[in-house]
């Protein structure tokens, strides 16, 4: 055996134990893609309704059986989705402030020198349009645009 195929017959099975203890921490995300989707105890609709996500509420992808999509939300509630109801359009939630009447920011650039321009509560859903420096751009179905900081959201 060569040197070229020896280095490859170890760093193969390397490479492979590396992918595998790496994909778990970047699981996949998604956003549901209607109204009133139900998120269901198990995969199918015998299963009981345990919630109704509106659309572009983000969610951790888990698993997958046949026509059904495991996810869990920013609460960490978990159940079933009908796949044709997730899709990849990033969007996020926001995490903070549950139960209180406290508002965050929307700016009008990354950063807290930039003026506000709106605010949001606990559990508003925004469209992500882009990312950098620690600040989310997003859109809210109103069409309000604006930047908000990264670390009081949820999703992708």
């Amino acid at each position: 055996m060569n040197k070229s195929a020896l280095k490859l017959k170890l760093i193969l099975p390397l490479i492979l134990v590396i992918s595998f203890l790496v994909t778990p921490a970047f699981a996949k995300m998604g956003s549901i893609n209607g109204d009133k989707v139900q998120l269901r105890s198990g995969p199918g609709t015998k299963y009981s309704v345990k919630w109704e996500y509106g659309n572009g509420f983000p969610l951790k992808i888990l698993s997958r059986k046949g026509n059904w999509i495991k996810v869990k939300d920013f609460e960490n509630d978990s159940g079933w989705v009908y796949k044709k109801y997730v899709n990849s359009t990033p969007h996020m939630i926001v995490k903070v402030n549950k139960g209180k009447k406290k508002k965050i920011n929307l700016r009008s650039g990354p950063g807290t020198g930039y003026k506000v321009v709106g605010k949001a509560y606990y559990g508003v859903v925004f469209e992500t349009l882009d990312q950098k420096k620690g600040w989310a751009k997003i859109r809210h179905e109103s069409g309000l645009t604006g930047w908000i900081k990264r670390s009081l959201l949820w999703g992708f």
